[in-house]
């Protein structure tokens, strides 16, 4: 088996977030197998290949706040990308118990490679 670095893991479980769904980087870095390493996971998205699209979009704080300034382009780039998915953002808030994705347990257990 290819065996991911921790980089690579966390790439595939943003990657899993689906469309109209976000998740806490503190959660990202646990189902990544690398718990205590939500500041890992900012590392990670900010260094991921242009060649990769990952939906960077879809990671936020655990607040469920856009961790970025509320005057910055990233701040109103990824409020945009998550109004276009459906997703209500208030002042940079998200609704943790309406849009966190809870992953079922087939995912978990047959869908991750490591």
């Amino acid at each position: 088996m290819n065996k991911l670095t921790p980089m690579e893991r966390i790439w595939f479980i943003v990657n899993l977030i689906p469309r109209g769904a976000v998740l806490p980087y503190g959660l990202v870095a646990d189902l990544a197998g690398l718990p205590g390493r939500a500041r890992y996971v900012s590392k990670a998205l900010k260094l991921a290949p242009q060649t990769q699209p990952l939906p960077w979009h879809r990671v936020i704080n655990s607040q469920g706040k856009i961790s970025f300034a509320k005057d910055s382009e990233s701040f109103r780039t990824q409020q945009e990308l998550l109004r276009l998915e459906g997703i209500t953002v208030n002042a940079g808030k998200i609704s943790l118990s309406q849009y966190q994705w809870k992953p079922d347990l087939a995912t978990l257990v047959m869908g991750l490679p490591f």
